[in-house]
């Protein structure tokens, strides 16, 4: 089978974007239009204009998925150059490129997106769902809550069965929503009053008794100075559903996030911080995602890295 990421390739180059702007949630219930539950699915699986993407592994996709669910991977909906020195491994792709790739799995004008993981990716399911509120289609596009395994649970079937070729869809170009900040700018809102700043990684990163590395060079130790510590992984539960509004108010609140914060988002590359985000916004703040991220924001030497320290004995 060809792969889906021949039928975008070409330059990535991300032409000039108006400057950023948050990612506002939907009112009066912003968690509302981002989930959907698998018996809401289960009564829509045969929408003519729903577009169901599987995200994960090809060969787990191959073995089971929704019926009519297409695979898509990170890395056909990004740019990602890490053979290349000082380059970031995850940004948004330039928009022509996307709006091919989208198009070429069937996405129109008229779609009804839904995505979900297919088992255990679940921070590269939240990316491609950012990816598409980015490309302009957030207003119909949702996260299946629990993905396929929750799909599986309550009951519903899943098939091998590889689905019909997709006709490609009949899609204008993209409006992008640019809620992509850059170093500068993260810089600039370095102790600003009504923003907080968030580092969606693993707390041994977040604390610097960790580090992650690029292409084999280890990040600078710690977060990016003033950042709070909201882990993707606690905004999550085990079976991949989102926490309760009262769960997720809790946990951004010990963090010290004022409850009309704007959360700028990130963790080693990117891809964390949109599990963290979707929170964010689910729970009435509006989000920027920092696409560098941790990577980065450590290669640039000039910039403010803390640690948190050791707790005594």
């Amino acid at each position: 089978m060809r792969s889906l990421r021949t039928l975008v390739a070409g330059a990535f180059a991300l032409p000039l974007l108006a400057g950023a702007q948050p990612l506002a949630p939907a009112a009066p219930d912003p968690r509302a239009p981002m989930v959907v539950s698998t018996a809401w699915l289960a009564s829509h699986l045969t929408d003519a204009n729903l577009v169901l993407l599987q995200v994960g592994d090809l060969k787990e996709y191959e073995a089971k998925h929704i019926a009519g669910a297409r695979f898509i991977a990170l890395q056909d909906i990004a740019t990602g150059v890490p053979a290349v020195k000082d380059a970031n491994q995850l940004e948004m792709p330039n928009p022509d490129s996307l709006r091919a790739k989208l198009a070429a799995l069937g996405v129109g004008d008229q779609s009804r997106i839904i995505v979900y993981v297919g088992h255990d990716r679940l921070a590269a399911t939240t990316r491609v769902f950012m990816t598409l509120n980015w490309a302009g289609l957030g207003d119909r596009t949702s996260l299946l809550d629990g993905g396929m395994d929750s799909w599986i649970a309550d009951g519903h079937a899943v098939t091998a069965a590889a689905p019909p070729a997709a006709t490609t869809g009949a899609l204008s170009p993209l409006n992008v929503k640019n809620f992509v900040v850059n170093a500068e700018f993260v810089k600039a809102n370095i102790g600003k009053n009504g923003t907080s700043i968030i580092d969606g990684r693993a707390t041994p990163f977040y604390e610097g008794t960790q580090s992650g590395n690029s292409m084999g060079t280890p990040h600078r130790a710690g977060h990016v100075a003033s950042a709070k510590s909201v882990p993707f992984s606690s905004v999550w539960d085990e079976t991949n559903h989102l926490r309760s509004p009262a769960e997720l108010d809790a946990i951004f609140a010990k963090a010290g996030v004022g409850p009309k914060d704007t959360v700028i988002g990130y963790c080693h590359i990117g891809q964390q911080a949109t599990a963290m985000l979707f929170a964010a916004r689910a729970t009435g703040h509006p989000i920027l995602l920092y696409d560098g991220s941790f990577e980065d924001w450590s290669r640039r030497t000039e910039l403010p890295v803390e640690t948190v320290p050791p707790k005594r004995p």
